[in-house]
């Protein structure tokens, strides 16, 4: 269980550090330190969702029997990506604390630094990303418990599909950087809306959903019937993980709503939210 911890321990931070650095040094380039955090936290989360898809439907697809059957991607994968959580709560605050000295608050002008002032950006960060806060500690916490001990071995299929959900993220991601170099009315910020609002619903909104009909036809039950066939415990998990879900999907259909909407009003983004 530690080698796979440590490497994600050491690859993701280190993918961060070499991407802010690259895009600050290159002469070709030379980014200003924010833009170069903010472009790299999005990065390493983009590489993080490709791998965790993957491996997902890899997995999802390996495994005949949903129940009983075993990849050890699952397990593997689950140790690897735990330090991804640690480090991207860091990095989320890292994008938040320069998105607050952009704005004139940092006291970086040479003068002294306000008394409390770094409280009061730990407070607007914990604030402002406090439920991406809190789903990173569950997944940490809570998650990751369960599928190393509770499982014993059994559920890879559910898991593989649960690591899937990941398909989105990548275009959360593109969105945000559009955004942040004042894209939102080019075609690309468009498309990429589109295929963020779709990929969402598919592979989070509507994963829950697909997960009772596939156990409901490997138990021979129709979908309905599945939530009462099934511990009460796993309902009230499957609720809890899908609840963020669709709240961060009526964000992102809010935001699509006034980005196609017809010229009159500025469009925002459809990305609010992340992953």
């Amino acid at each position: 269980m530690l080698t796979p911890m440590v490497a994600g321990g050491v690859v993701f931070p280190g993918l961060f550090l070499l991407s802010k650095n690259t895009l600050q040094r290159l002469p070709q380039l030379r980014w200003e330190e924010a833009d170069a955090v903010i472009v790299s936290a999005r990065l390493v989360s983009s590489v993080q969702a490709i791998m965790a898809s993957t491996a997902g439907y890899i997995v999802s697809t390996s495994c005949k029997h949903i129940i009983n059957d075993q990849h050890w991607l699952s397990s593997a994968y689950t140790q690897f990506a735990v330090p991804y959580f640690i480090y991207d709560i860091y990095a989320m605050f890292l994008c938040h604390w320069h998105k607050h000295q952009v704005k004139g608050h940092g006291g970086d002008d040479g003068g002294p630094r306000a008394p409390g002032s770094t409280w009061a950006v730990v407070r607007g960060y914990l604030h402002k990303e406090f439920l991406m806060v809190l789903h990173h500690a569950v997944m940490v916490l809570v998650c990751f418990p369960i599928s190393v001990v509770w499982r014993q071995g059994k559920g890879d299929f559910f898991l593989g599909c649960m690591l899937m959900a990941e398909v989105s993220t990548p275009f959360v991601c593109l969105g945000k950087i559009l955004i942040q170099y004042k894209q939102q009315h080019t075609l690309l910020h468009k498309v990429n809306g589109a295929l963020m609002l779709l990929s969402f619903l598919c592979c989070r909104v509507l994963l829950f959903p697909y997960l009772y009909w596939a156990y409901g036809r490997h138990a021979g039950l129709p979908l309905l019937a599945v939530p009462l066939a099934i511990p009460a415990h796993v309902n009230l998990g499957a609720a809890l993980l899908l609840a963020p879900q669709l709240y961060w999907f009526f964000l992102i259909c809010r935001g699509a709503c006034r980005l196609f909407r017809p010229r009159g009003s500025p469009p925002p983004s459809p990305c609010q939210t992340q992953d």
